[in-house]
């Protein structure tokens, strides 16, 4: 099965990044649904190290506020949906369930450098995943990276001993971007065939 013109567009050709928000909330089945996309998407030895924290209150986003640079607070304050992607740099600890491989756990157990590059690696992977699962279920997606990461640990992973990697909000767009869409690097700028 492949998908059709319509899908690859609303997956990539006509996604764009919004830049107000409709006043309409994104329901919880909507984020169980995308969980239980972004799940299926594969990760090395299906360690699936990813962490989503779903802020959906206002007063949670809110909480955001000092940890965002000046030109993401109000996209992401007015958001319904923000995720805090991270990732449990203690992943391997879940293998018993996910992979229990011989000795897979006691590997990167061993290995703070390769169990950290693996979390973070495998992590981004299935944050790349929230996005797209978030878009084929007809969300917006706004991908955030300009926050301070250590005060949104602080502030809401210290418990977990999680690690934020980037923010994602979510929601439906109030029209369209009023600007064309930034240029992207050609094939031949980017690739390389061997």
């Amino acid at each position: 099965m492949v998908l059709d013109e319509a899908g690859l567009d609303l997956l990539f050709r006509t996604a764009r990044t919004p830049e107000r928000w409709r006043d309409e909330a994104v329901t919880d089945d909507v984020l169980h649904r995308l969980y239980d996309l972004v799940r299926l998407g594969p990760t090395s030895g299906n360690g699936s190290p990813a962490r989503f924290v779903f802020l959906r209150t206002v007063d949670n986003r809110e909480r955001l506020r000092s940890t965002l640079s000046e030109g993401n607070v109000e996209k992401v304050l007015s958001a319904p949906v923000t995720v805090i992607v991270a990732h449990d740099p203690l992943f391997f600890d879940r293998f018993a369930t996910l992979n229990p491989e011989p000795g897979l756990r006691s590997w990167f157990a061993a290995d703070v450098g390769l169990a950290e590059e693996t979390a973070f690696r495998n992590g981004t992977l299935q944050g790349g995943y929230l996005i797209m699962a978030a878009r084929a279920l007809g969300l917006d997606v706004l991908p955030v990276s300009g926050f301070d990461a250590y005060a949104v640990e602080d502030s809401f992973l210290a418990g977990q001993g999680w690690r934020v990697n980037f923010l994602v909000s979510l929601g439906y767009a109030d029209g369209q971007p009023e600007r064309p869409r930034a240029p992207r690097l050609s094939f031949d700028d980017a690739c390389m065939m061997l």
